[in-house]
């Protein structure tokens, strides 16, 4: 079954010879992709661009033509070989390491996001909170993590700032192709000051604020959605926006067939995120319910007001943040993940994560949501508590291996990383196509 979140194969189009090849075979064809002339690839200003004794180009007195000199064509124009390598700075938010010891969605996605292009034989630079490990290059900006101050723009626009100084430094001997950037806003604003082109994830739903700054902003970036349901409230004019859904290792999540007598609610305390009516709707299917999850600042009060009071160690229980094996084992034997949402949620990775350890999804039809629960494959969608409350009694209907399969199928790390450098190529060659028309 074909989802709408990701309704067609990626393309590696790329020559055999040349993906990952590390032997010689493939080092002399990556050699032969570097010194292609240069006339063959881009125009530039009163004709082709001419090659510079010993390589190169003639027009070094521009920011592109020495980016294109120092890249020999093949790697900032995204031409030549498919499958070459590309030099990817991943910016990563600054408060949270990755990946996250806890909570933290997007730095997971970076992490997996990474290793997966790191595996396909490019080389990233992760930019990223200090305590961050990965298989790519780590580099760390700011003195410390900040995960109780998320969004301060403080440590955003000091995160960002450093790395792009650390770009262009790096512009002077081995220059990046792209940027990638999975922060918030500061480095979209701010894209038309380095030369580098940047790739913009957006990871939040839009609002009139955020839609305002994009109208303003996009053209300086190449932006990418996470779903379908996400991009349905982007404001008209920015532009065309490619989704790539957020990838997830299936292997790394246990597939538990046989279920213990539990639901499962997982996230922020937060009002749309909807712990009180799991409460209500687990009550009501007469099963048990574990509450997992953060209470970030300014949330305690409506965790006291609305969660604590029935919470009672038994027919409701509250573990707190949970990660690693816990969480894993958590998700994975629960009979069903309930999301009773009141927001356009523009992916939740916590269905994704119960889909793949074979965990049911019964969700309001909000958001992502509607994209990610096949009714009555993965799960259900449902209209309130009380609708909630009645699809457990059909939980029996689902296969766990289905819900495991249809993640497999769209959300794999390497296909989701293919896609991804489909798009830097993209923005590396219409970022020099800008550059050379103001030469």
């Amino acid at each position: 079954m074909t989802s709408p979140l990701f309704p067609d194969p990626v393309d590696l189009d790329a020559d055999p010879v040349l993906v990952g090849s590390i032997g010689h075979q493939g080092q002399r064809a990556k050699g032969r992709a570097r010194t292609r002339p240069l006339p063959l690839l881009l125009p530039g200003p009163g004709g082709p661009l001419r090659p510079a004794p010993g390589g190169g180009v003639t027009y070094a007195s521009s920011s592109a033509a020495r980016n294109f000199d120092r890249r020999q064509g093949w790697r900032l124009a995204g031409e030549g070989a498919a499958g070459a390598p590309l030099r990817i700075a991943m910016l990563a938010p600054p408060w949270i390491s990755v990946p996250p010891p806890g909570y933290g969605g997007v730095e997971e996605v970076v992490s997996v996001l990474t290793e997966a292009l790191v595996r396909g034989g490019h080389l990233v630079t992760l930019f990223c909170a200090p305590g961050s490990t990965s298989s790519a290059a780590v580099v760390t900006l700011l003195s410390a993590a900040h995960p109780d101050e998320i969004e301060r723009s403080l440590y955003e626009v000091d995160h960002v700032a450093g790395a792009f100084e650390a770009i262009d430094r790096a512009s002077l001997d081995q220059p990046f192709d792209v940027i990638h950037d999975h922060c918030g806003f500061t480095a979209v604003a701010m894209a038309d000051r380095i030369d580098t082109p940047i790739v913009h994830t957006l990871h939040g739903q839009f609002t009139p604020s955020t839609a305002e700054f994009y109208l303003r902003h996009a053209g300086k970036v190449t932006l990418v959605g996470i779903s379908k349901a996400q991009l349905a409230s982007a404001p008209a004019g920015i532009g065309p926006t490619t989704v790539i859904p957020n990838p997830l290792d299936v292997s790394a999540w246990p597939l538990q067939e046989q279920k213990d007598d539990y639901l499962l609610w997982i996230g922020r305390m937060t009002p749309e995120k909807g712990p009180q009516r799991a409460i209500t709707a687990a009550r009501a299917a007469g099963v048990p319910l574990v509450l997992a999850g953060v209470i970030q600042p300014g949330k305690q009060a409506f965790f006291d007001a609305e969660v604590a009071p029935h919470v009672d160690g038994s027919s409701v229980r509250f573990v707190g943040e949970v990660a690693g094996a816990a969480k894993r084992s958590l998700f994975a034997h629960a009979r069903a993940l309930l999301m009773p949402i009141r927001w356009e949620e523009p992916f939740g990775m916590v269905m994704v994560e119960a889909l793949a350890c074979g965990t049911p999804v019964i969700a309001f039809a909000e958001g992502a949501a509607r994209e990610i629960v096949v009714e009555g494959r993965t799960g259900f969608l449902v209209g309130n508590e009380q609708t909630m409350a009645a699809a457990v009694g059909r939980l029996s209907s689902v296969s766990a291996r289905d819900c495991r399969a249809w993640v497999a199928a769209h959300c794999d790390p390497d296909v989701v990383a293919a896609a991804h450098v489909r798009v830097y190529r993209n923005a590396a060659r219409r970022r020099y196509t800008m550059q050379v028309a103001h030469v």
